[in-house]
């Protein structure tokens, strides 16, 4: 069994996550006696829809499950230095356009690029990873490859 990086938040956002999901089960057991109560089973698209709204619900359940023992928590606040790690906050530039962009390397179930928050097993991440200020690094990206420059990296515990 291999181990997931996460923070404690993102820890606290998953088990959350997953009571908010258990707590839904029983208005889909509720949706399916209603939709049985209709009759014919084979042509009533309400039972079919919550049947499969049931099995959808149940799979997130069982994979978030099967997940939280491989956490390996990590407490943001304690981590700190001058080389990207996961928790880091990276701020890089690329060469070639001048392009600043600021990502923070959490685990794979706490991306949000709309927040800057991407996987550390994210391609971009694994570039970064080890690195330091000044340092130059190359994705291979699917437009193809991109050179970055690191223009800082921070921490929590470190950030102003």
């Amino acid at each position: 069994m291999s181990s997931i990086p996460i923070s404690k938040e993102g820890l606290e956002r998953v088990k959350k996550d997953l009571e908010e999901m258990k707590a839904e089960r029983p208005e889909i057991i509720e949706a399916i006696a209603k939709a049985r109560e209709e009759g014919d089973l084979r042509e009533n698209a309400g039972y079919d829809a919550a049947r499969e709204r049931q099995g959808m619900l149940e799979a997130k359940i069982n994979y978030l499950e099967s997940r939280i023992p491989q956490f390996n928590v990590i407490d943001l606040n304690t981590l700190d230095g001058d080389r990207v790690t996961f928790g880091a906050t990276v701020e890089i530039e690329d060469i070639d356009t001048g392009d600043v962009k600021k990502y923070t390397l959490l685990g794979p179930d706490e991306t949000d690029t709309e927040k800057g928050i991407i996987s550390i097993l994210s391609p971009v991440a694994k570039a970064l990873l080890g690195k330091e200020e000044g340092d130059e690094v190359v994705v291979n990206a699917p437009r193809g490859r991109i050179e970055y420059e690191i223009v800082s990296v921070t921490f929590p515990s470190t950030a102003d």
